[in-house]
């Protein structure tokens, strides 16, 4: 097998050759057909996550076929198309796990973080935590769904039921969760960076109704709001949008520190909250939902190799939709 490596913080990934992998107790081994690029990625690569053990392969929006099966593996088999999301194990035991929010596991393992992802040709996964995909879609168009639209379902059940929601930073997640939420019936109102005009048009040819940039006032008060992208800055702008009682939603992993604002933006019942992970229920709903909804989602391809170029675009701002990579 081979994989994409990243060695040290702020360090281009290297293209490593391996053995291939044995999967252990519970384990699967995939051959990976697509893997995604998530704002998380870069979080990793750039070192601004905490207790990230070198080298570690990126990765966790992964799509591929079992190819390899350990000790106790029930309900996959040879050949059968899974997905592997961020969420890669949860211990079971702690007060987080009893209580059904194992999302909040005090000792949890991440895919592409704290265990190798799916910038590779091949990973080893617990199998508890493979979502079987069956043999609709293509795996390009899937992988995507595998972080984007997981955190971004979270989020949107964690905004409420309010009709006009406004999604700050129209990348995977937001192109996605715009879908649903429109499917659901709802008023989308999309802000993305000042003169992403392809953003901004993508938006609308996805059914929201007004796209702009972060800092543009709507033309209605907001319900609600979602964040996907990592500034600060946004919380307070996000709450001057909302309606009394209306809530905004922190979406990411990490994001810049948020400034001082005065109290009579949160005042009123308005509400700032964060999703933190996913849980393995959120990810059954979740796909079941996009099937019902056909979501669609906007790819631009890369070989794995080019890992880095991806990985650039994506910090610099230059895609639109989600950057998918395939072996």
């Amino acid at each position: 097998m081979y994989a994409m490596v990243l060695q040290a913080p702020n360090t281009p990934l290297v293209r490593e050759q391996r053995p291939d992998p044995s999967p252990g107790p519970s384990e699967v081994r995939i051959k990976v057909s697509a893997c995604g690029v998530c704002r998380t990625d870069l979080h990793v690569v750039d070192g601004e996550l905490p207790d990230i053990r070198y080298p570690i392969v990126p990765g966790h929006e992964v799509v591929g076929r079992v190819d390899g099966l350990g000790e106790a593996v029930d309900g996959l088999a040879p050949g059968m198309r899974v997905g592997v999301p961020w969420l890669g194990f949860t211990c079971g035991t702690c007060p987080y796990c009893r209580e059904g929010k194992e999302n909040l596991c005090d000792h949890p393992r991440f895919t592409g973080y704290t265990r190798d992802g799916g910038f590779a040709s091949h990973l080893i996964a617990d199998a508890r935590y493979c979502f079987p995909l069956g043999e609709d879609g293509d795996d390009v168009a899937l992988a995507p769904l595998l972080c984007a639209g997981l955190i971004g379902w979270r989020s949107l059940v964690m905004a409420g039921d309010g009709k006009r929601l406004g999604i700050y930073g129209f990348g995977a997640a937001g192109h996605i969760i715009a879908q649903v939420a429109r499917w659901q019936g709802r008023e989308i109102y999309a802000f993305t960076r000042d003169g992403d005009t392809e953003a901004q048009q993508l938006a609308l040819s996805l059914g929201a109704d007004w796209a702009g940039a972060s800092g543009d006032e709507p033309p209605a008060e907001l319900d609600a709001a979602i964040i996907y992208a990592p500034v600060g800055a946004l919380v307070p702008q996000a709450l001057r949008t909302l309606r009394k009682g209306g809530r905004v939603v922190c979406a990411g992993i990490h994001m810049s520190d948020i400034p001082s604002f005065p109290y009579d933006i949160l005042w009123e019942e308005r509400q700032i909250v964060s999703v933190a992970n996913l849980t393995r229920q959120d990810g059954r709903d979740f796909l079941k939902v996009a099937r019902e909804a056909g979501i669609e989602t906007t790819t631009t391809t890369f070989p794995l190799d080019q890992a880095n170029e991806a990985l650039t675009r994506l910090r610099s701002g230059n895609l639109v939709g989600a950057a998918v990579l395939q072996p």
